[in-house]
């Protein structure tokens, strides 16, 4: 978020040096107002199985979610961390300004932990929940939640430095 608002201050004095274009930049941002309340008015429903340990402690790992900028959870295989933390991402409000990003470190771990969540949230696979690979991805604008492997999200920090398409 505050690389978003150094970002547009930057541009506002650009904009200034310009002249004349502040009336551009007003209207891009009413453009993202509107898109980040569209995406707010259609957030998925998020509901928590559970059979899975993690789903005891969603409510409260949400409030750690917006309360810390760096969050460490450990559990065991199988607990529901990669396919649940997500969702309670989702749940604390992020994925409206922007994505949320999670890492795979697979291939197949990516895919099919996208289809997983995208299945939970109800949503078709690319819909709201998208996957990017080397030689295969589902991703759309839409995209609340996108599971990447390391290396593409590597590939996506060299075109985007400040990952302005991700939700801080």
């Amino acid at each position: 978020m505050r690389e978003h608002r150094a970002s547009l201050r930057r541009a506002i004095r650009q904009a200034e040096r310009r002249g004349g274009s502040l009336d551009r930049l007003a209207a891009r941002v009413a453009d993202s107002r509107r898109l980040a309340d569209l995406r707010a008015r259609n957030l998925p429903a998020v509901e928590f199985p559970p059979e899975l340990p993690i789903s005891a402690h969603a409510e409260k790992l949400r409030e750690l979610v917006r309360e810390h900028t760096v969050l460490v959870v450990c559990g065991e295989t199988g607990s529901g961390k990669s396919t649940q933390i997500p969702k309670i991402c989702l749940m604390a409000g992020y994925g409206v300004h922007g994505m949320i990003g999670q890492t795979q470190p697979r291939r197949i771990a990516a895919r099919s932990v996208a289809e997983r969540i995208s299945e939970e949230l109800s949503s078709a696979l690319g819909d709201a929940v998208g996957y990017r690979v080397r030689f295969s991805e589902r991703v759309s604008e839409r995209n609340y939640i996108r599971v990447l492997t390391d290396g593409m999200l590597l590939a996506e920090f060299e075109r985007d430095q400040l990952l302005e398409r991700y939700d801080m």
